[in-house]
């Protein structure tokens, strides 16, 4: 696996899903029993934006300043959007980050942990050695987390039901593989026989409109409870830009998620837009 998060950490696509996690986060944090997150492909916890540009072997183009770096300094962010700003920003300097541009970001294990009370639990899996060897060194001596070095599509089977029987599940892996989506929706179907009542996301990527309409009808086979559908484009089908946009499609939402997430999505498809044509989508695929 040669995918590397660090050369695309705080892009449109990282602004889109921890956006959204924090609102996910909120939403179960309105009742007072605690839960489980599990975060199955976590990656290596936190990014110093300023490796972006430093390639394997050539230089990158950072990705950062088209995704947080629209936000850093905008005055008129919604409420829904603040907060996550808000975390961005109080992590960045907690590292050291001088505050005038995004220096260091937070993947989705620190944005769950910034947001987690003490009643709740979280479980981060990665499977590459290298990038679980940092997620212990940020969270080994964390006792309400513990760090898995292990396949994150195997976790859902083997870790449902948890003993809080609540659980937010971020399924977000690289896809490289052409099965990814396959076994995306084989690791949902595993999570829902063992707690029917968890919130499973997904994230995937839109680069092919037809593997994503494959994956939703492989989801819809599992006969799912409701389930929303997200997404995000920054340019439209004529722009050269590999990935366009991505979503994050989420079974047994929160009650009325959608109210405030999709407004959120459409104040983003404006202020991240890279080409004409971008936009951004909320819809039922299994009504409530």
């Amino acid at each position: 696996m040669n995918y590397r998060h660090r050369f695309h950490a705080g892009n449109f696509a990282d602004v889109m899903k921890h956006a959204l996690l924090v609102q996910l986060l909120r939403a179960l944090q309105k009742k007072e029993k605690g839960f489980l997150y599990l975060d199955t492909h976590a990656g290596r916890g936190s990014y110093d934006l300023s490796a972006a540009a430093q390639g394997d072997t050539l230089a990158r183009t950072p990705e950062h300043p088209a995704g947080i770096g629209r936000l850093w300094s905008r005055a008129d962010l919604p409420a829904s959007l603040a907060e996550y700003v808000g975390l961005v920003k109080k992590f960045d300097q907690a590292r050291g980050g001088t505050g005038e541009a995004a220096r260091y970001y937070p993947g989705s294990p620190w944005i769950a942990r910034l947001l987690a009370r003490p009643l709740d639990r979280l479980v981060l899996g990665e499977k590459q050695p290298e990038e679980a060897e940092l997620l212990d060194i940020e969270f080994g001596r964390e006792a309400r987390v513990q760090v898995r070095a292990m396949d994150g599509y195997g976790a859902p089977r083997a870790l449902l039901p948890p003993p809080e029987r609540r659980a937010l599940v971020l399924i977000d892996p690289p896809f490289e593989a052409q099965d990814e989506f396959a076994r995306c929706a084989t690791a949902v179907g595993e999570g829902l026989k063992r707690l029917p009542g968890g919130v499973f996301a997904v994230w995937y990527p839109l680069t092919e409109r037809a593997r994503v309409d494959a994956f939703f009808a492989e989801l819809l086979a599992l006969k799912p409870p409701p389930t929303l559908e997200l997404e995000l484009t920054v340019a439209g089908e004529q722009s050269e830009l590999k990935m366009k946009g991505c979503g994050l499609v989420i079974l047994n939402p929160p009650w009325q998620f959608e109210r405030e997430a999709g407004p959120m999505l459409h104040w983003l498809a404006e202020a991240l837009a890279q080409a004409p044509g971008g936009g951004a989508r909320c819809r039922w695929l299994v009504p409530e």
